[in-house]
């Protein structure tokens, strides 16, 4: 099987149809494959969210990747965009969807496509995965311990988001949540009440928290990082992506 991939920036038509940066990791060949947009945590559209890209093109997804803070400081470093980034409160969500729908078009439109797109994100991320799998329609979404879904922001915190909650009625596809049992955004009784909604409302879901392990057990390059967790957390996203992107 011929497995090679390609990775390279590029540009999109985001919200409003503005172009901004993006990068986009692919297999080269045939296909029909999957999409995922991958949405970047709140420090940014740094190296590591890139890799992560990449892993999933190794698997045989087209991935893709926009810097959600291209406006705020084109040409920037990760540390500067993001700075300038919660120095506004973050992304606003109208925003955010438009830059997700504008990746998920230019997913769908590649000619190795097979029409299926999917969301996943970390931390900010995770929240935006949901807004994403709410706002649009999509084929799957994955919540990494995205904080603020159920519950505001503590004062002084740089993300100036409201609770999300509510749009679990239009929740468009299946939702896989990854959790830690010792975060604080969000926290085991956030999560409890996300789920009481996606029950309520007869939604396809898959919650899993891990003991041990608090927030950003992915990240390989912070202390929070948990290899048990992030490991089973990996297995379950291929599996799950393996359900509802498979061609």
């Amino acid at each position: 099987m011929y497995d090679a991939t390609m990775a390279e920036t590029i540009s999109i038509a985001g919200h409003g149809g503005d172009q901004i940066e993006a990068y986009y990791a692919r297999p080269l060949g045939p296909g029909p494959f999957g999409g995922v947009v991958v949405i970047h945590h709140m420090p940014g559209y740094d190296p590591e969210t890139r890799e992560i890209a990449r892993r999933f093109g190794v698997r045989g997804y087209n991935a893709i990747c926009p810097n959600l803070y291209s406006r705020e400081a084109p040409g920037a470093s990760p540390d500067d965009a993001a700075a300038a980034a919660r120095a506004r409160g973050g992304v606003p969500d109208e925003r955010l969807i438009g830059d997700v729908a504008g990746a998920v078009t230019f997913l769908r439109s590649q000619p190795n496509s097979n029409g299926k797109a999917a969301a996943i994100g970390y931390c900010s991320g995770g929240r935006q995965s949901f807004l994403a799998a709410c706002s649009l329609p999509l084929d799957a979404a994955v919540d990494c311990y995205g904080a603020f879904v159920v519950g505001t922001p503590p004062e002084g915190h740089p993300l100036k988001v409201g609770p999300i909650v509510q749009l679990t009625k239009d929740l468009s596809c299946p939702l896989l949540g990854l959790f830690g049992a010792e975060d604080s955004h969000p926290s085991p009784q956030q999560v409890h009440e996300l789920e009481q909604e996606l029950k309520a409302q007869g939604k396809t879901y898959e919650f899993h928290t891990y003991e041990g392990a608090g927030h950003a057990f992915f990240a390989v390059n912070r202390p929070s990082y948990r290899v048990e967790a992030a490991n089973d957390g990996w297995n379950r996203i291929w599996d799950f992506f393996g359900r509802y992107l498979a061609a």
